[in-house]
C-alpha cells in the first residue's frame, strides 16, 4: 500500500511540474532581442536625475548588478547615439551631462580604421562643449556607484573599437546647474 502511495504522489508531482512548465510557455524574450527603440522609450519617463544610459562598443561587459540593464543591438554606436541623444534632448524632465573615455583621443587610426570618423559622430551628437572627457576607469566607477541605487541602461552596439562607450548621465531637465548653485548659495546664506 505504502509503495503505491509513493508511486502516486510521484506521478501526481510530475504532473503538476509539466502543468506548470506549460503554463509557463517560452521564457521571456531576452532584451537584447527585443526591440531597443521601444525599451528606451518605456524607460526614459521612468528614469530621473541621477540614472544613467551608457551607448557603448561590443567588449563592454555584462554587469551582474540587478540594477543595470544591458540591451544588445546589431547597430553601429553612432546611430544608437544619435537615437538616445535626440530622445533624451526631446525629453522635458531629463537632460544628459555626457562623458566619454579620455583614452578615445589616443586611439590610433592605423590600428582602428574609422576611429577617427566615430570621434566626430560622437562629438557630433551633443557638440564639444557639452560632452566631457574622463579616464575609462572613472566613467565605470560612476557607473558602479550608481548602480548600487539608481538604474542604469546599457545600450550595447556592434561597434568594434576600443573606448568608444558614451555615458549619460541624467539631470533635471527643467533646472540648469546656474539655478541649483543659486539656491544652494541662498540655502547657505539663510543658515549663516
Amino acid at each position: 500500500m505504502k509503495k503505491s502511495n509513493l508511486l502516486l504522489q510521484l506521478c501526481v508531482v510530475l504532473a503538476l511540474v509539466f502543468i506548470a512548465g506549460t503554463m509557463l510557455g517560452p521564457a521571456a524574450s531576452n532584451p537584447s532581442t527585443a526591440d531597443w527603440q521601444t525599451i528606451l522609450q518605456q524607460r526614459l519617463p521612468l528614469y530621473g536625475h541621477r540614472n544613467w544610459i551608457v551607448v557603448s562598443d561590443a567588449a563592454f561587459p555584462a554587469y551582474s548588478q540587478g540594477g543595470i540593464e544591458t540591451i544588445v543591438v546589431n547597430q553601429d554606436l553612432p546611430s544608437v547615439l544619435n537615437y538616445v541623444a535626440k530622445a533624451i534632448s526631446s525629453s522635458k524632465h531629463v537632460r544628459a551631462a555626457a562623458f566619454m573615455d579620455q583614452e578615445l583621443k589616443f586611439v590610433p587610426e592605423e590600428n582602428y580604421p574609422g576611429v577617427t570618423h566615430l570621434r566626430e559622430e560622437i562629438n557630433r551628437a551633443f557638440g564639444k562643449s557639452n560632452l566631457l572627457s574622463i579616464p575609462h576607469a572613472e566613467a565605470l566607477s560612476k557607473i558602479d556607484d550608481a548602480g548600487k541605487t539608481f538604474r542604469v541602461l546599457f545600450i550595447k552596439t556592434n561597434t568594434t573599437i576600443p573606448y568608444t562607450s558614451v555615458f549619460m548621465r541624467l539631470d533635471c531637465g527643467y533646472m540648469t546647474n546656474e539655478i541649483e548653485s543659486k539656491i544652494r548659495d541662498a540655502i547657505a546664506a539663510a543658515n549663516k
